[in-house]
């Protein structure tokens, strides 16, 4: 297993002659290194493992999107998700696939599978939902696109997973009790792999994945609202970091916790 230095690198975005690039130095979360082939599929649940961040994009423009999305690509972000709402979606998916062919994008708030075809189209790893979409489910099913749909109650999350899912979306995490409703859930549902979503900050990503979930969705705690409003792409680059080493320190103590137990 290949590891990496975490020491936080100062943003090149303050730098009025930066412009990013595929090539762009930035933190990197320790890799596969043992030769083994892995399908599409398993590569993007893996990267999701073990980076422990899925970071969330809604921009205003598809300007703003691509920048922003770059910043935080840049920072360390390995799995970024673009909300359908975003205008020019496709378009800035299909871009940032093109520069950034090792990350693991998606489009998130996907709810029809006309959409999910298009997003796919355009290059998208993943999908997620704030619901279960059966049409998607039905449609990735034997494919290699992971779909993650959103469930609230443990019979959604049972009949999602009984449905085909990998990987449910626990949503909205922190009006329905943050933490400790994710570990109510591993109780009975200890091998269903759960992302939790909704009002999560950088502080709480440990407690979250210790918890018990894979991996966690942030949304503000990167692309902070009056960064994106300002377009202060060097506070996204340096949120971005902090969210992937906190991420990585996380998903780490989590395993050496299980092999603790293990032995």
């Amino acid at each position: 297993m290949a590891t990496a230095s975490f020491s936080l690198s100062p943003s090149p975005f303050s730098r009025s002659d930066f412009r990013p690039s595929s090539t762009q130095a930035r933190l990197r979360i320790p890799c596969r290194s043992d030769g083994t082939s892995l399908s599409p599929l398993s590569r993007t649940l893996s990267a999701i493992e073990s980076s422990g961040v899925i970071a969330c994009l809604r921009a205003s423009s598809g300007d703003l999107a691509r920048e922003a999305a770059q910043a935080a690509l840049s920072g360390g972000i390995s799995v970024l998700e673009i909300v359908m709402s975003t205008p020019g979606v496709f378009e800035v998916l299909e871009g940032l696939v093109q520069d950034h062919p090792t990350s693991i994008i998606g489009v998130g708030t996907v709810l029809n599978a006309l959409d999910a075809r298009k997003a796919i189209k355009a290059g998208a790893r993943f999908l997620m939902s704030p619901v279960t979409v059966k049409d998607i489910l039905e449609d990735i099913q034997g494919g290699e696109i992971l779909y993650i749909p959103g469930v609230m109650t443990p019979t959604e999350l049972w009949a999602a997973y009984n449905s085909g899912a990998r990987v449910v979306k626990v949503y909205p995490i922190s009006a329905l009790g943050g933490t400790q409703y994710i570990s109510s859930l591993k109780k009975p549902f200890p091998h269903i792999p759960m992302v939790a979503s909704q009002g999560i900050t950088l502080d709480s990503i440990g407690t979250y994945i210790a918890g018990g979930a894979s991996a966690v969705v942030l949304s503000d705690a990167i692309f902070d609202k009056e960064a994106m409003c300002q377009q202060n792409f060097d506070t996204i680059y340096q949120l971005a970091q902090l969210a992937a080493l906190q991420g990585h320190e996380a998903v780490q103590r989590k395993k050496r916790c299980m092999l603790s137990l293990a032995s």
